[in-house]
């Protein structure tokens, strides 16, 4: 499709068809989209809990607002994001380390200066108490690529924070692994009655949001 044409018809899906499934060859490209997401220095500070059976998802109701459960039972998959609150030694290394399996390090001296800088600005995040916040703000990343794709692929999508992130944590027990809720994706075909669907788009014009320099 069109790149402006798949901009422009993208839409928050407010109604899902239930009888509709992602096929796994799709939904595989989805999780794709989330894995090869870039973030700042690399730090890939995330994780994403998939819920693609009425009992995983009917396990996070209690957490999700009630403006949102149909869209959360009726969609065919969903998927959760938390993040990393720290990213300790152990994780650096573990960083270090892929990458260097990836192929990306052809000098070790460049391994060892990378890591350094990386380490560095985790530090600087991590020493003004803001490591959370500014990974929070990587995860939001990987959702963009994660709707994107999803429109590519013809597949509808309803991004959530209409949910209780502390809730969340206590159900998936995040906490005892260093993590915090972040966001949820919904991920279905929308109903032939979904309101939003044919509603026309509306953004600012861009005079308003661009600016030259």
């Amino acid at each position: 499709m069109e790149i402006l044409k798949l901009l422009q018809e993208r839409h928050t899906t407010k109604k899902y068809d239930a009888s509709r499934k992602i096929s796994d060859a799709d939904f595989d490209l989805l999780l794709e989209s989330l894995r090869l997401a870039p973030s700042s220095v690399n730090s890939q500070p995330w994780e994403f809990f998939i819920a693609d059976t009425k009992e995983a998802k009917e396990k996070l109701l209690p957490a999700i607002a009630d403006f949102n459960h149909s869209r959360v039972t009726d969609s065919d998959r969903l998927i959760g994001c938390a993040i990393h609150t720290d990213l300790d030694e152990t994780y650096m290394q573990d960083l270090d380390d892929q990458e260097e399996t990836d192929g990306r390090y052809q000098d070790p001296a460049y391994k060892v200066d990378n890591g350094q800088r990386r380490r560095f600005f985790v530090g600087k995040y991590r020493d003004a108490g803001e490591i959370a916040c500014w990974a929070g703000k990587q995860a939001y990343i990987a959702q963009g690529f994660l709707l994107y794709t999803a429109a590519a692929l013809g597949i509808h999508s309803t991004p959530i924070e209409g949910w209780d992130a502390d809730k969340v944590d206590e159900i998936l027990g995040l906490r005892e692994k260093g993590m915090h809720a972040q966001y949820a994706v919904a991920l279905g075909y929308g109903a032939a009655d979904d309101h939003n669907a044919a509603r026309p788009k509306s953004r600012w014009p861009a005079q308003r949001i661009f600016h030259k320099l």
